[in-house]
């Protein structure tokens, strides 16, 4: 290891909260906004090594430390330089509780009793995930690896998570990270929360951008365009959470709302919002993607760029729900915002506190879900998890209605609950705006869990006509296999609810959308790589294909649901993938950002055991030699 490269790695204790800081000099000052593509060039990108494994496939690969091609220790050194100071040497959060960590570049000590602490107890808690440089709020795709653990001894390796972070928190560190990775063929991540099902905010052998740091937030009154537009308007950075925009405009005078996800701790910006993003208020404004009005960009060739409906307008359309990762890293986000409104709540709960008959609760479960359609018709959301022996509705958003008006919508489903003999527990509730609503019954989900995710959309067809065969459905989600259980996560919204035509790069079949859910199944610690396999195959061919089965919407949703499933570019986007998919071919021909299952993407693999990210080449033709 050169001395420089050992001066930025051991400098501190190797805790991530701690690693070695270098300030050299000033940030430069930023480029020129690009205006077009003609001011793109990625003519100094790096040369893909070239692969060939058995059977003849050939791979135009990214470098892994430890290759000839790998950066060297003053090309590190001088990135750090470069951002301030904020690279960081990525160490899993819970190296903490281990003895030492051995990584790419050699075994450090990292036992800290007191630190140790902190990570176990807080190892469900989302928030603490999301302040870790390059934590993954769900560990499956990190390869479980480093977790807490009350055995010091326990082996601590690097996983599947990226080997250096930039902490960054200006823009131009941004433009740091991306170009380096384009220089140098280097696997690039980029994270803001973590909040991530299915692993794009993680990646071996990467460098990854974390764009926590950028919490600014800019309301106006009154947006001036461009567009048509005129009302009120607020700019996030790339880092802000649900939790502080909603709080933030609820002390404002009127308070104001903008279109986020259910969970708090989700940001806006980015992956979020490049999936399309859902949440309480989608039944009424559509998706948060339908709500931008202007994006702050750098593109994968390094240009500061704008886009909105006069500037780059097809880029403008790709960051709206066209994939994470895949066309731009998104430096702020420019919304419309509404005056929050008096609104109503309620929940119901049918568990073992009733009953412990299954039949008696699956009953119950198929005559709250037969009345999806009435539910968001009215302009309600709702959400609801399926676990064993329970239904728990918590909650239903009437957004402004009154507690007799959501009572009033609710009681058909009640009368049936009653006539079948089902015994639950409802109540309902009025709030004098939804930020009262949200921050009383949304409550916080639990993060450090190992699972695979997958999930699908029925639309207002699928349960008008199939509602039994939709409950069958998530009876086999639910219970897969005799040695396997799972949990439904439900979201009852209709993006088309009085908004119908969309304006972003969504799946046009959300636009008579009734209920999106999610599956997830548990994976066991300690798995080996063919049970993976096996779990896998399950998700894909027992429980999510029993969701299509019972479908016609031949849709579900970017961000959560199952990346391995067929025809994911048809289930993601529908007629909107060819568009799409040419987009990222002009906005990054060379591959420069990568996340699994989004436009383009169908050539690239990651290969080597979940270690090296490629792209497959066409077999050589024969030769031709003289």
């Amino acid at each position: 290891m050169s001395p420089s490269l050992r001066t930025l790695l051991l400098a501190a204790s190797f805790v991530p909260a701690a690693l070695a800081r270098i300030t050299v000099r000033n940030d430069p000052d930023p480029e020129a906004e690009a205006d077009s593509l003609d001011a793109l060039d990625f003519s100094d990108a790096a040369a893909p090594l070239a692969l060939t494994r058995p059977g003849g496939v050939h791979y135009a690969c990214k470098c892994l430390p430890g290759e000839s091609c790998w950066p060297s220790a003053q090309k590190w050194n001088t990135l750090n330089a470069t951002v301030n100071g904020r690279l960081r040497v990525h160490i899993p959060p819970g190296a903490v509780c281990h003895s030492s960590f051995q990584g790419p570049f050699g075994t450090v000590n990292t036992y800290d009793p007191v630190k140790c602490a902190e990570a176990t107890a807080n190892w469900s808690n989302e928030q603490w995930h999301v302040e870790q440089p390059g934590s993954n709020l769900w560990t499956y795709f990190t390869n479980d690896t480093c977790r807490p653990t009350t055995n010091p001894s326990d082996a601590c390796t690097l996983g599947y998570y990226g080997v250096y972070v930039i902490m960054a928190n200006k823009k131009q560190h941004v433009k740091a990270g991306i170009d380096f990775a384009r220089r140098n063929n280097i696997r690039l991540i980029v994270r803001n929360t973590g909040h991530d099902f299915i692993g794009r905010s993680t990646g071996y052998g990467a460098l990854i951008i974390n764009m926590h740091g950028f919490q600014d937030i800019t309301w106006t009154d009154n947006y001036k365009g461009p567009g048509s537009y005129k009302g009120g308007a607020v700019t996030i950075g790339a880092g802000v959470q649900a939790n502080t925009i909603l709080a933030q405009g609820h002390a404002k005078n009127p308070p104001r709302v903008v279109v986020t996800g259910e969970c708090p701790t989700v940001g806006i910006s980015g992956g979020f919002i490049q999936g399309g993003g859902h949440g309480p208020w989608t039944t009424l404004k559509g998706f948060s993607a339908d709500n931008v009005l202007s994006f702050e960009a750098i593109t994968a060739s390094g240009k500061y760029v704008t886009a909105n409906e006069k500037k780059n307008p097809d880029l403008f359309y790709a960051l709206k729900g066209g994939g994470p990762a895949s066309f731009a890293v998104i430096l702020s986000t420019t919304m419309k915002t509404f005056t929050d409104l008096p609104s109503a709540g309620a929940t119901l709960y049918i568990n073992t506190t009733h009953t412990f008959d299954p039949d008696v609760i699956w009953e119950g479960t198929k005559i709250f879900h037969k009345w999806s359609n009435h539910f968001v018709d009215n302009g309600l959301y709702a959400y609801y998890e399926i676990l064993p022996f329970t239904l728990r509705v918590r909650p239903w958003v009437a957004i402004g209605k009154t507690k007799a008006q959501l009572d009033s919508i609710l009681q058909p489903m009640i009368d049936e609950l009653d006539a079948a003999g089902i015994p639950y527990d409802f109540e309902s509730k009025a709030f004098p705006t939804f930020y009262d609503l949200y921050v009383d019954l949304f409550e916080p989900e639990a993060a450090g869990e190992s699972a695979l995710t997958g999930g699908w959309m029925f639309n207002h067809h699928d349960v008008a006509t199939n509602n039994d065969g939709i409950i069958e459905a998530l009876k086999t989600a639910t219970a897969p296999r005799s040695d396997l259980f799972g949990i439904i996560v439900g979201h009852l919204f209709n993006p088309g609810y009085g908004a119908p035509i969309s304006n972003s790069a969504t799946h046009p079949a959300w636009r008579n959308a009734t209920d999106f859910v999610i599956t997830v199944l548990p994976v066991p610690a300690g798995s080996s790589l063919a049970q993976k396999a096996d779990l896998q195959d399950v998700l894909t061919n027992v429980v999510d294909e029993g969701l299509r089965s019972a479908s016609t919407s031949g849709c579900t949703y970017v961000n959560e649901a199952d990346p391995y499933q067929p025809n994911w570019q048809s289930a993601f986007w529908g007629s909107e993938y060819p568009k799409l998919r040419a987009l990222r071919a002009k906005w990054d021909p060379l591959g420069v950002f990568y996340a699994v299952s989004t436009p383009g993407t169908e050539k690239w693999e990651v290969i080597d055991y979940g270690t090296r990210l490629c792209k497959r080449l066409p077999a050589p033709g024969p030769s031709t030699g003289q």
